[in-house]
């Protein structure tokens, strides 16, 4: 048994995963009973069995007394593992610190500002925005001069596009980027999502209005200024296939070919499209599948290909030739596919936006609210002391190590916990990349980078160690899981291991109390007989021989000079073997089959019937550990009743008890 399986035992058992908060009338949380002086609290019952009974959680005696007693048998066999020392195993931490941070991440979020941004994103999608822009490049890690002189370049092109110099020509003559500088920098219809790193730059064109935005916006690429010409319905996707005919390497051929396109225009009129697609397309991969060509959305094609297709406007109906940089094609729409109801599309969304580097506003979101709920404080006096020590020839390379004397002075506090030099040098021996990676930077920009890392880490490491006390719902999911490991870890070694390996001790228990549990049904005793001739005279007197005589016999009459004659024998369970059916007595044989290929032939004899009768250990072994192991447990949950004395708090329980 897995560890999953476990886990999906307990909860069809009922002490599965919940996450339900303490009902409010048992706040003051009494003692609904003790394993070996261990309390189990209201509230702790109340949410594990709400969750696991649902709508069967009536609250009358009898539901609430079985559910106790289960609860009470799980809660045992948890003590022993703790005995046992099952969760001070390295594997065992380990396991569980995964499953803690699986289970963190979900509440290490801004659930408030994910939502936000996933419908901005949604609405965003609804809507293609044409666009022209000006780029000045610049990276994220360029110098702090250098990132002001690109902004100044920046914002100064912004200014004269505001006094009503020429946008296009100011591209022209500034703009850095390669593939629109000669279009007057146009780049045409864009829609959201747009690419990583590209967040600031979507939200300005789709809260702008037709016209210049009226600031510079920063991407991984550099400064934009930018210019929105118009919004359209967003095209979504549309699927298609194509006819394509390649352009030849003369304009003579060129000629041709658009003949050809022609031809090829006029042939998917009269004909059928997939035949069209053979006798004339020269895109051989597409070809042979109809054309297809897929489902796509804007600024995938070039824009002639893209337009064609859209304008298209029914599913079947056919584009005259259109021509590309690849050649003539002939378009054949296929469906059409509009942006899905935003339900449909959360998921995604949710995912997408996790990936994407807009998230960084949702992560610093989360981590504004940790730091103002834990009084965040900093000593920035004390990092300025600290700074001015490193020397950059050492700091920025390998040489540097941190202090051994390990300086206890504060850095930075959230709540009660002070993190000081000390620790921020050990994330600096963390992040040793990120620090040789500001060589040629000034040390103090490298410094005051790393230190804002180290304080967004701490913040939500800081967070992550609060969740038991500021959500009870984490709190309950990990006892459960915790336990639930603990339940399987000590039932391992002292049932189902035990029941697989303790040999005699299974055998005695079968002897004694499984013995006429396991029957077989009626069997029958079969020979399979193949005859390595197809000799029809052979094969029917091998037949006549053997309904009357006993298998060695048969074999020993006609294998005498050589072996022509094989057998095989099997028995069956009533029912298990089709082929029987026809022929179930003793005695019984079936129609015999010639087979060409290996020049054979072969039939069946029922030899004898046997009567129904006790399985062996071997027959049963399956079924009897199944056994053993339920045996195993009973015994084992009585001496834990006896080990760890259990007291029921029976004034509590009864108050629990919901009186028809």
């Amino acid at each position: 048994m897995s560890k999953l399986h476990l886990l999906v035992v307990l909860i069809l058992l009922g002490i599965g995963l919940a996450n339900a908060q303490p009902a409010q009338e048992y706040l003051d949380d009494p003692v609904l009973f003790t394993v070996a002086q261990t309390p189990v609290r209201v509230s702790e019952f109340l949410q594990i069995y709400t969750k696991s009974n649902q709508q069967k959680a009536d609250f009358s005696e009898a539901s609430l007394r079985e559910y106790l007693d289960l609860y009470v048998k799980f809660k045992l066999k948890v003590q022993k593992a703790r005995e046992m020392r099952l969760d001070t195993m390295p594997a065992f931490r380990s396991e569980l610190d995964g499953y803690r941070r699986q289970l963190a991440a979900a509440y290490l979020v801004d659930r408030e500002v994910t939502e936000k941004l996933i419908r901005e994103a949604y609405e965003h999608m609804k809507q293609d925005v044409e666009i022209s822009h000006i780029l000045i490049s610049c990276s994220r890690e360029a110098l702090p001069a250098d990132t002001l002189a690109a902004f100044q370049r920046a914002n100064a092109l912004l200014q004269k596009a505001l006094k009503g110099a020429d946008f296009a020509q100011l591209a022209r003559d500034s703009s850095e980027d390669k593939s629109s500088k000669e279009n007057g920098g146009y780049i045409g219809f864009v829609t959201a999502l747009l690419p990583d790193g590209y967040y600031w730059f979507e939200k300005a064109i789709y809260n702008a209005k037709p016209g210049i935005v009226p600031y510079v916006v920063r991407s991984h690429q550099g400064y934009h200024v930018i210019k929105v010409h118009s919004f359209r319905p967003a095209r979504g996707e549309v699927e298609v296939a194509h006819i394509l005919i390649r352009k030849g390497d003369s304009e003579e051929a060129n000629y041709m070919k658009r003949q050809k396109a022609d031809s090829a225009y006029a042939a998917a009129q009269r004909m059928s499209w997939d035949e069209a697609c053979m006798r004339y397309s020269e895109d051989q991969v597409s070809a042979a599948k109809g054309g297809y060509v897929g489902a796509f959305g804007i600024n995938r094609y070039q824009r002639s290909f893209e337009e064609a297709a859209f304008a298209l406007e029914k599913d079947g109906a056919i584009s005259p030739p259109v021509e590309t940089t690849v050649g003539w094609h002939i378009i054949k729409r296929i469906s059409r596919r509009p942006l899905p109801p935003f339900e449909e599309m959360r998921r995604a969304l949710s995912e997408r936006i996790k990936r994407d580097s807009r998230s960084e506003v949702a992560r610093r979101s989360l981590i504004e609210r940790i730091q103002r709920e834990a009084n965040f404080r900093e000593y920035p006096k004390n990092l300025q002391t600290w700074a001015s020590q490193q020397v950059d020839s050492i700091f920025h390379t390998f040489r540097w190590k941190p202090d051994s004397t390990a300086p206890q002075t504060p850095l930075m506090q959230y709540g009660d916990r002070v993190y000081t030099v000390a620790d921020f040098e050990e994330f600096l021996a963390r992040s040793s990349r990120d620090r040789m990676r500001g060589l040629g930077h000034p040390i103090e920009q490298t410094i005051a980078t790393l230190y804002q890392n180290w304080v967004d880490e701490a913040a939500i490491s800081f967070e992550e160690s609060q969740l038991d006390k500021k959500y009870p719902e984490f709190r309950h999911l990990m006892r459960e899981y915790e336990e639930g490991m603990l339940l399987f870890d000590a039932a391992k070694i002292e049932v189902w291991d035990r029941a697989n390996t303790d040999t005699a001790g299974l055998q005695r228990y079968f002897d004694e109390r499984l013995k006429n549990k396991y029957l077989w049904d009626e069997r029958a005793v079969v020979s399979f007989y193949t005859l390595k001739s197809e000799d029809s005279t052979l094969l029917k007197k091998v037949r006549e021989f053997a309904a009357k005589n006993e298998p060695e016999a048969v074999l020993k009459k006609f294998n005498k000079k050589e072996e022509i004659l094989v057998r095989l024998e099997k028995t069956y369970e009533k029912g298990r073997n089709k082929d029987l059916d026809n022929i179930w007595r003793a005695g019984g044989m079936s129609e015999p089959k010639k087979d060409a290929a290996t020049k054979t032939a072969s039939f069946i004899k029922v030899e004898r019937l046997l009567p129904p009768s006790p399985k062996a250990l071997s027959d049963a072994r399956g079924y009897a550990v199944a056994d053993y192991q339920d045996y195993l447990e009973k015994q084992w949950v009585e001496q834990l009743r006896t080990q760890y004395p259990v007291k029921v708090n029976e004034e509590v329980l009864q108050a629990l008890i919901k009186r028809q």
